[in-house]
């Protein structure tokens, strides 16, 4: 919002897994809750998203060339939750027929019901250890739930279980009348003021679908041309990381601050930041991240927990 309304203010800005687009990402809590969350149909306990989460690794951890533990690019994954289907009564090693439907609604996303669009990215393949499931009450729901109850119906009554995709969105975006999203593409006049806006986002972040940075990014880019902005503006999407950090596999400790300030006084763009995964205050892996759509892509020899043993490449799949 600061690069987009006053680009003035900074001569670099950090964004970190932004909420940009906060109306519908309330409509994705939504659609999420609907979907899995506890006295849904679909609702998941834990152990079968861990079921989910470890068929998902056993079918994509490869596609960069090391099975290492986490996804450097879901597009690219097609795990079709129906693979573990129960073929008779529900099991510890299977899923309903409305668990894998409610997956597959995770992963896809919220679609307006009569038109197919996209109105919010679903969350991506590798995230599912990230996924509350454990039912009202849950930190994203409230906020969802308080949007719709104090700003757009002033019904506090309301309940997400109530929402209408057909009706319920288009309210939400007349409410925020231009003040909560900040979803502009124009960002000549932050890049004209010489600013650097270096972005990241968790690919295992379940709070906001690591897609709508992508979906920004890419937006940003048709708007003012990808070889324009490539100078002012990178993406980073962190395999393994969680919203904003952490995260349960993968990386959990990097320092964008350091460069972009490099990036700000030298002009020289960040080719790819390090990341690292602590345990008991000691590095035990290091990992590149690639600036989008590159991603980094095993060598072929030496230990996959260091960095110094991928390389930043084009894949297809973005």
């Amino acid at each position: 919002m600061e690069a987009q309304r006053y680009p003035q203010e900074f001569d670099g800005i950090i964004a970190g897994a932004p909420a940009n687009n906060w109306t519908h990402l309330f409509s994705g809590h939504i659609w999420n809750a609907q979907a899995i969350f506890k006295y849904s149909p679909g609702y998941m306990p834990p152990e079968k998203t861990a079921l989910l989460h470890e068929a998902v690794m056993q079918a994509c951890d490869a596609l960069d060339g090391a099975k290492d533990g986490v996804l450097e690019n879901p597009s690219r994954c097609n795990f079709d939750p129906q693979a573990l289907d129960c073929k008779g009564p529900d099991g510890p090693d299977c899923l309903t027929s409305a668990q894998v439907e409610g997956a597959r609604k995770i992963y896809g996303g919220v679609v307006d019901p009569q038109t197919n669009q996209q109105i919010f990215p679903g969350l991506a393949r590798g995230s599912e250890l990230e996924w509350d499931t454990s039912g009202p009450g849950a930190r994203d729901i409230d906020f969802a739930e308080g949007y719709f109850q104090f700003v757009v119906y002033q019904n506090p009554k309301w309940n997400y279980r109530q929402m209408d995709f057909n009706k319920d969105v288009a309210a939400s975006d007349h409410a925020d009348k231009g003040i909560i999203n900040a979803m502009n593409p124009d960002l000549q006049p932050f890049f004209d003021h010489g600013g650097k806006l270096l972005q990241y986002h968790g690919w295992s972040d379940a709070g906001i679908s690591p897609f709508d940075s992508v979906h920004y990014y890419n937006s940003v880019a048709e708007k003012l041309g990808s070889g324009r902005i490539d100078n002012s503006y990178r993406l980073f999407l962190v395999p393994g990381m969680s919203h904003c950090g952490n995260g349960i596999q993968g990386p959990n400790l990097f320092n964008p601050m350091s460069a972009l300030e490099h990036w700000r006084e030298s002009s020289i763009a960040p080719s790819q930041l390090t990341s690292m995964h602590v345990t008991n205050g000691v590095v035990d892996t290091t990992h590149p991240v690639c600036p989008y759509p590159q991603v980094a892509v095993y060598n072929g020899t030496g230990s996959t927990n260091d960095a110094a043993n991928f390389s930043c490449k084009a894949q297809p799949g973005f």
